[in-house]
């Protein structure tokens, strides 16, 4: 009985031992496949994160941008509108009580020119015309004249600035010499500026200046001009025009801003 069980085992274990080779080479072999599969895995983690490095990096440059885009709008609102609210808020307090007494005076003013033309027209001599005079108004006509400067001035208190443009337009063809005349012209150019359409806007700021040196939106208006050639990328005239300013208006809010502008131009010249 001992013989045959020997017998039996040895007949046996050629065949449990090349079972045992198999499933330890299989077994291999599957190590093997799990270590390929882990290496493939951390080559494609790898370049997972090389690509998601790129695009970070990608996206920084952008936010960089966006940043500095963003801050050049803030200048240029800050530019544009420092002074906006402040002189929105003075008209609105006392600008049309001052339209019609300065109305009334044109108008007293108009009667004494027409009466000194007729005295130098009997003389023999002629009458400079002056661009900036004022037409002798009636109360209903200056009543009128008011209130259309109102609903072109309410428009652009509201924001609605083409609105804005159509009424000062109107205003200024309609009432050329009006002592709100220099105001109209001055708010039509900033309805221009505010939607980017500098040509015509620097031909409105251009028209205070000429028309009305002596107005008291002059040297915003003149401020304006220089802000606006710059918008137009022609600097040298910018810097020119601002630099007057500073001279011809010192002390002036506009003077002030004028500076302030020439200032940051230095700086970006000089980064």
């Amino acid at each position: 009985m001992a013989g045959a069980i020997a017998t039996a085992m040895l007949i046996a274990w050629p065949a449990f031992a090349q079972d045992s080779r198999l499933s330890l080479a299989d077994r291999v072999t599957r190590l093997e496949q799990q270590a390929q599969s882990r290496d493939g895995g951390g080559v494609g983690m790898v370049n997972q994160m090389s690509q998601m490095q790129a695009q970070l990096r990608q996206l920084q440059g952008q936010i960089e941008e966006l940043q500095h885009q963003l801050q050049q709008l803030d200048d240029k609102s800050k530019a544009q509108y420092i002074d906006l609210d402040s002189r929105l808020s003075r008209i609105e307090q006392g600008g049309a009580g001052n339209a019609g007494a300065a109305a009334g005076a044109g108008a007293a003013a108009s009667g004494a020119t027409a009466g000194a033309a007729a005295a130098n027209t009997s003389a023999g001599q002629a009458t400079p015309a002056s661009a900036g005079s004022t037409a002798p108004l009636s109360a209903a006509d200056n009543e009128t004249a008011q209130a259309a400067y109102g609903v072109a001035f309410k428009a652009i208190r509201d924001g609605d600035y083409v609105a804005a443009a159509r009424e000062f337009r109107a205003f200024v063809e309609q009432y050329p010499n009006h002592p709100l005349a220099p105001n109209a012209w001055y708010w039509l150019g900033e309805s221009y500026y505010v939607t980017t359409n500098y040509p015509v806007a620097l031909d409105a700021f251009k028209q205070v200046v000429s028309q009305f040196p002596d107005s008291e939106k002059a040297p915003d208006a003149l401020l304006k001009v220089g802000f606006t050639e710059l918008e137009l990328k022609h600097e040298a005239d910018g810097k020119a025009t601002l630099t007057s300013v500073v001279a011809k208006y010192p002390g002036t809010n506009a003077a002030q801003l004028a500076q302030e502008r020439l200032r940051r131009l230095q700086r970006g010249n000089n980064g």
